[in-house]
């Protein structure tokens, strides 16, 4: 029999610990479902999207402290069980942890919600994990059959349109077109999810956001831009994966109309011509009144190699608040080079691609402190900063979070799982749905 009696040290009883331990177990799985559901929400309302912003997890990592990748599986596991009823009112009651949830959402659909969540009431965090694993192995070796016609059939093709634009034709093996959009997929992080004129937006409401499709066209001339930069098939020395830009002095100075152009190509605003300018080599043409080139100077680099490495061991990737980018940056001058800016470590700062976009067309302004930091106004006069609105308020009180008494725990007594039938089930499950014709009822 076990002792009522506290034991002489004042310590709690390990059995009250322990059934406190599972109380708050599940409060916590409440209060996460809770937290998870107000991502979702404002993840779909794209809340975090106010053009300085990549995206929700960008936003979590900079608002709430969560790692990138967490905050990407975060905001994946939260949209997910939108559309999981079964699991989401587990995961509300307290019964159901954030641990089992996030493995079930990787494979689960209407057809195996409810096999999936009988695992989970019967077994571990580890058992789910082992099943959810198992059935994704037996879901590529299926895959592995097409391979083959996958390879035979992969082309790409193009024609340019009346309108000038390049369009693309392309069929890739599966492995392959996975890696183009992955590489798309991060690309487009990296781009602006609003219009670029942030100044033209009417106070009180949101810039219009870019449709993902451009969004996507944008990530591929990115990708395109990375594999140039890297000079992978030209000889060192060469210009011929560069893009050159023609722009006259005083358009580059006072943003006045002139020449600003690419070469062999279209014009471009002043500002994105200062942008550009910003961290690129020069080259001073001078010409006569008819436009006649008289002479040529050397080509010169804006920012050398060893400020460039200054650069790189001061700022660490971008300088912007709550950005954790550190590819693709660019050095930016705080005043412009053009209007007499030093090109000097205090007048200069790292800027992701993003964001370097945003001071400039999108109007943030950067202004440098008596302290010598930075701050980043945005164009309505509002400093941007890292600092969580209402994040002085003191916690709330977890013990009104409405669940049960106590954690679900599950139902294992320490039985081996049998993985192979447990894997067969839930593919027999996932394959129903797909074997019934249109028309006709799964049941039986």
């Amino acid at each position: 029999m076990h002792s009522t009696n506290y034991p002489k040290s004042g310590l709690r009883p390990i059995d009250e610990l322990a059934a406190e331990i599972c109380t708050l177990t599940g409060h916590l799985n409440a209060a996460n479902f809770r937290w998870l559901m107000l991502i979702a929400e404002f993840d779909r309302r794209t809340g975090w999207s106010d053009g300085l912003t990549q995206s929700c997890a960008h936003w979590l990592n900079w608002k709430c402290g969560i790692g990138l990748g967490a905050a990407r599986e975060k905001v994946r596991v939260a949209r997910a069980l939108e559309k999981l009823p079964k699991v989401s009112a587990a995961m509300e009651s307290g019964m159901l942890s954030y641990s089992k949830a996030r493995e079930i959402t990787r494979i689960a659909d209407a057809a195996t919600e409810d096999y999936l969540m009988m695992i989970a009431e019967h077994g571990t965090a580890s058992h789910v994990e082992k099943l959810v694993r198992a059935y994704r192995r037996c879901q590529d070796a299926e895959e592995l059959s097409r391979e083959e016609r996958q390879q035979d059939s992969r082309r790409v093709s193009y024609r340019w349109d009346d309108d000038g634009s390049l369009i693309l034709d392309c069929r890739l093996p599966a492995e392959v077109g996975a890696r183009v959009m992955k590489a798309l997929d991060l690309a487009v992080e990296k781009l602006p999810a609003t219009t670029d004129s942030l100044n033209d937006v009417p106070a009180g409401t949101s810039a219009p956001r870019v449709p993902f499709s451009q969004r996507r066209a944008d990530a591929l001339a990115l990708v395109a831009e990375s594999f140039l930069s890297h000079e992978v098939l030209e000889a060192p020395g060469t210009d011929r994966h560069q893009i050159i830009v023609h722009v006259a002095q005083e358009t580059l100075r006072d943003k006045e109309a002139g020449c600003c152009e690419f070469e062999d190509g279209p014009s471009m605003a002043a500002e994105t011509a200062r942008r550009l300018a910003c961290d690129a080599s020069v080259v001073e043409l001078t010409e006569n009144e008819d436009g006649e080139p008289l002479n040529v100077g050397r080509k010169t680099r804006t920012i050398s190699a060893p400020l460039r490495r200054l650069l790189k061991a001061r700022d660490k990737g971008c300088r912007f608040p709550g950005c954790a980018n550190s590819r693709y940056i660019d050095a930016h001058h705080i005043e412009h080079w053009a209007n007499g800016g030093e090109t000097k470590p205090k007048n200069l700062v790292s800027l992701c691609r993003f964001h370097h976009h945003a001071v400039h067309e999108g109007g943030v302004r950067i202004e440098i402190l008596d302290d010598g930091a930075l701050r980043f106004v945005n164009h309505n006069g509002t400093a941007v900063d890292s600092i969580a609105p209402g994040y002085t308020q003191p916690l709330g009180d977890w013990t009104q979070l409405t669940t049960g008494p106590r954690g679900k725990q599950p139902r294992w007594l320490g039985e081996r799982m049998n993985l192979d039938l447990a894997v067969d089930l839930l593919y027999q499950r996932a394959h129903r749905c797909k074997d019934v014709p249109a028309g006709t009822s799964g049941a039986g």
